[in-house]
């Protein structure tokens, strides 16, 4: 079938990767790191093992989790590097504050989109703010996962956006850092396109679509 669709994640694909924007806002907060890494890893095994539905990432992401609550619960895991305690207020804007944009990412989707790809954001909220002002003519749909009470990777958020897009699974591609998205995504027929690099992702699509971008 021939491919009409991209669909892509946000953080860290249209954003520096993940854990480079993490660093970043660790140093900047002087919040102990190990205690970060250990915290986080843990969280993110139990949030993509099956079932984990109770898992706070998860709950998050779904949106039955309120994000002020999870801030609370996050901060009380963490330290500064002095051992003094980590405000949640704030915490998870204060977080994405250092999740800088990869341009040209955008300008390989808006790429896409002007040469005729029906185009789709797919993306784990974590209740921060996001980029919309960049998003007006970059996308044909936009599928929060704490908005529509989905997240990857579950079937059904991958439902909901090919239904947005008026798509097939096979006829489109899925872009993400993450590789159990990726592996979810083509298990619904997509195509999925692990991202670890702009350039290497770009190049990928190109062949993909069999377009110049």
């Amino acid at each position: 079938m021939t491919l009409r669709g991209v669909i892509t994640d946000w953080g860290g694909v249209l954003t520096e990767p993940l854990a480079e924007a993490t660093r970043k806002w660790v140093a900047l907060e002087r919040i102990d790191a190990s205690t970060y890494r250990e915290t986080m890893r843990s969280w993110f095994t139990a949030a993509y093992a099956g079932g984990a539905t109770e898992n706070l990432i998860h709950r998050l992401e779904d949106g039955s989790l309120e994000p002020a609550e999870f801030e609370r619960l996050l901060a009380a895991e963490l330290r500064l590097i002095d051992g003094s305690p980590v405000s949640p207020d704030g915490l998870l804007d204060r977080m994405f504050a250092e999740f800088a944009p990869v341009d040209s990412m955008y300008d390989a989707i808006q790429a896409c989109r002007t040469r005729g790809f029906r185009t789709a954001l797919l993306s784990n909220s974590w209740g921060n703010t996001y980029p919309r002002e960049r998003w007006t003519d970059l996308f044909d749909a936009i599928v929060i996962s704490g908005e529509v009470r989905m997240r990857k990777p579950s079937p059904e958020i991958f439902h909901h956006a090919l239904e947005a897009l008026g798509l097939a699974a096979a006829q489109c591609v899925f872009i993400d850092d993450i590789e159990q998205n990726i592996e979810a995504a083509e298990s619904l027929g997509m195509v999925g396109l692990h991202h670890t690099d702009p350039a290497k992702t770009r190049a990928a699509l190109s062949d993909l679509l069999q377009v110049e971008l």
